[in-house]
Formats: structure tokens, sequence, C-alpha cells
């Protein structure tokens, strides 16, 4: 009889919480982002609470607008996640770290590197959110002038991701012997040079790291735009997305999945999960509370620079909050999908004050609210229906949001059969359901090995 499917959960920890203005709430922890007993104290809730991951988005450049909106910002400083989750693997046991690192700002080699040795620190549970940056100034970061093209971002990012997996595959699982007999510490045929020459890299290797105890840590995307899903089928395992409505998100998990075939894999290979902002009361009218003190504490800064963010290039000095939503840029050289995102929303005639609240929460990710058996529902109504294999999920404030969903939400899906009772594996690939890649400079052969 084959295992009843099951929710996969991530948690999206966001310093001091995911929604704009979460640090002026008085149960956010005010300084999380430099804070590491903090994010301790939220990572082993999640591991309590049985989720796969904790995942941290970042970009390696401060995020733009005036310096009124800058200065209201209270996540504009955190912690680089490598460095974070490394820590945070010496206080916890089971849970995954997703940590995001950039194609467009980061060499092959150094990335290889460290998130090798995340693995091998938190034995075998790393995983890497490729993206391309959609954050235009760390251009300057990096000694660029501009921002490069989306189209060479994702170009760039498959040549990266191949030169990434051919330094993990440097060494075969079992090339360290450490004889001392012998004084043979590895064998040399076991030992594999890269050699890339590429359009965007040139790269020699080794990678002076062993190879990972996952063979490759998960690798996880994000982008939705037509170059991300195709990167994202050719790639990745897990998929973290944005959608608002069940057609949305069923029309996602269909073309994606349906791309696999081509690249030999089978829909199992891939795990989508999309966003999910719950706020959640012991009442729909407690929730529904919650949810407008929430918003009650966006300053007026705030609310235009949300706004302007997306209307790059449009005067709204005309405008009041209470006018309706005008047409938005067609294009953009950031994160087209979310570009999107906001013109869907904007089309069904809200007004600006309406579209600010919708992003203020989660940025264009799905908002639920309700009492604990109402959110239950929701996610498994998407569950249910090809649009999930689980979901990402992005508390308003921390710690409390995170306590409210392992605490009263996890028990309702774990007594409907929805989610695991117990980690099944040790590590983060044991615990998606993913398999282990074997070493690509290597053929099975009846019971030899070859080297390819």
């Amino acid at each position: 009889m084959s295992q009843k499917r099951q929710f996969r959960l991530g948690a999206f920890i966001q310093a001091t919480g995911h929604h704009v203005s979460a640090w002026r709430h008085p149960d956010a922890q005010i300084d999380a982002g430099h804070n590491f007993e903090h994010y301790k104290q939220i990572t082993q809730t999640a591991e309590r609470g049985l989720f796969d991951t904790v995942f941290l988005a970042d970009s390696p450049a401060v995020w733009g607008g005036s310096p009124d909106t800058q200065s209201r910002n209270g996540k504009i400083a955190h912690f680089e996640p490598v460095t974070l989750f490394s820590a945070l693997s010496a206080v916890t046991t089971h849970i995954g770290f997703v940590s995001t690192a950039s194609t467009t700002y980061e060499e092959p080699y150094t990335l290889a590197r460290k998130f090798a040795s995340l693995d091998h620190l938190s034995n075998g549970r790393a995983a890497w959110n490729v993206v391309t940056t959609g954050n235009e100034n760390a251009a300057a970061n990096f000694g660029l002038e501009h921002h490069p093209e989306h189209s060479q971002r994702y170009e760039r990012a498959e040549e990266f991701i191949e030169v990434v997996k051919g330094l993990w595959d440097s060494w075969e699982d079992d090339a360290f012997i450490a004889d001392r007999e012998s004084g043979v510490y590895f064998e040399v045929e076991k030992l594999h040079t890269l050699n890339h020459k590429g359009k965007y890299f040139s790269v020699k290797g080794p990678l002076n790291v062993a190879r990972p105890p996952q063979g490759y840590p998960v690798i996880v995307q994000a982008g939705a735009s037509e170059p991300g899903r195709e990167l994202a089928a050719r790639t990745a395992e897990v998929i973290f997305t944005a959608n608002q409505t069940l057609a949305d998100a069923q029309e996602f998990y269909s073309d994606v999945k349906g791309r696999l075939a081509k690249y030999g894999r089978s829909p199992d290979d891939l795990k989508i999960m999309p966003g999910a902002f719950p706020v959640i009361g012991r009442t729909e009218e407690e929730a529904q509370e919650k949810y407008e003190f929430l918003q009650s504490l966006i300053h007026p800064d705030v609310a235009w620079g949300i706004l302007k963010q997306y209307y790059r290039g449009v005067d709204l000095s005309g405008y009041s909050l209470d006018d309706l939503a005008p047409e938005l840029p067609s294009s953009t050289n950031n994160n087209k999908s979310r570009l999107k995102l906001v013109k869907d929303l904007a089309s069904k005639g809200l007004t600006l004050r309406e579209l600010y609240r919708s992003l203020a929460t989660a940025r264009g990710h799905r908002t639920i609210i309700g009492t604990p058996e109402s959110i239950a529902d929701q996610l498994q109504e998407w569950f249910d229906n090809g649009a999930a294999d689980g979901f990402n999920i992005m508390p308003p404030i921390l710690p409390t949001g995170l306590d409210d969903f392992v605490n009263l939400v996890i028990p309702i899906l774990q007594k409907r059969g929805l989610f695991r009772t117990a980690y099944e594996g040790k590590t983060l690939r044991e615990n998606l359901g993913l398999r282990r890649p074997a070493n690509q400079y290597t053929i099975q052969v009846g019971d030899r090995q070859l080297v390819a």
C-alpha cells in the first residue's frame, strides 16, 4: 500500500516577520536581524513543529527607496544566511537550511565551497536557493555600472549551476581511504578536475571540500517568469512560488511539472511550495482584528514606498491612496514574475490603498486569515487540488507568528494525516523524499563503477 501524500513545510524566517511593519508590533523581536538567540529560538520552534526547512531570502545589497522609507525598514540589516545556518546547524538535529545565494554576484567556486561546507557541518541538511538577484542596487557593490539584463542573468545562472554541480563531484564518495599503513590518504583515480570553459566561467577545480553528504545540497529556485520556470524544470528540486488564487497556483503547478519529462525527470523530483502568510486567531473575528492591527502599523511613507517599488518611472504625486490604481509598467529588469502578479492584482479595480495593503503582508504571496481549522482548510484545498506539494509558511511577526502555527495548526494537519509526526530521515533529501544524485563522473555497470 502506498504511503499517503503529505505536506512539505518550510518556515520562511524574515527577521522580525514578513509584514512590512512587523518590527513595530509589540510581540516582535525588535532587534531580530542581528540577534542570534532569536534565530536559534525560531529555528528550534520550526524543528519542534517538524518543518522540513527554515529558509532565508537574501540580497547582496540594501534594498532601495527614499531615505524616509529606508529609515522605517526594520529588516534592512541582517545576517548572511550561510554563516547564520552554520551556527544554527550546531543547535539543531533534523531541520534543513535553505540559504539564498546569487548566481549574478557570486563565483561558482566559492559558492560551491561554502555550501559543501554547510552540508558537512549540518550532516546533510543544506539547500541552495538559486537566485539571479532582482535588486539592481547590487551592481554598484561589485564594480558594475548596470544590473545585468534579466535574460543574461538567467543564461549565466544555467552555466553557474552546472559548474557548481561539477565542483561538488570533484571527489567520489569513497575517495578518502585514509590508510595509515600504506600512507595513502585518497585514491587518485577518484579525484576529478572539472576544467570548465564556458561563456561566463572558466573554472579548473577540483573543489577542496569532500563531496557533500547529500551528493548535492538540495537545489531550490523561486523564479516564475518563463526563463525561471524553464530553469526550475531543468535544475530545481524545490520551488518557492507566489500565487494569489487556486487557479493561478494550479496553472503554475501543472506547467512546471509538465516540463520535467523533457529533462528526464519525474514529477516527484520537484516539490512546489507556494508562500502562505497566515494570520491566526481563536475566532475569525480575532484573526481579522490581528490583521487590521498589523495593517495599522504602516506609516504613509512606507505605503508610498511599496507602491513606488512597482510603479517605476510613473509619477504618483497627483494620486491619493483612495484613487484607483493606475496601470503598472509592462516590463522590469528586476523581478518579472512579481511585477506580473502585482499587475494582476491592480487590474481587479483596487485602489492604491488596497493594493499596498495587499503587498504589505507578504509581497504578493497568499494571505490567509482565520482560525487554526480555517487555516488548515485553506492550505489543504490547494494541496488536494493540484496546486501545491506543500507550503512556505511566512509568519507575519516573529517569534509569535511561528509559535501559533506550530502550536495550533500543525496538530490539525497531523490529525488529518496530512503532515508527519516524526522526521523520516536524517538528511534534508530524505525528509523531502528526494533522491541522492550520483556522481556525474561515474557510471554504474553491473557491480563495477567505471570513470566516465
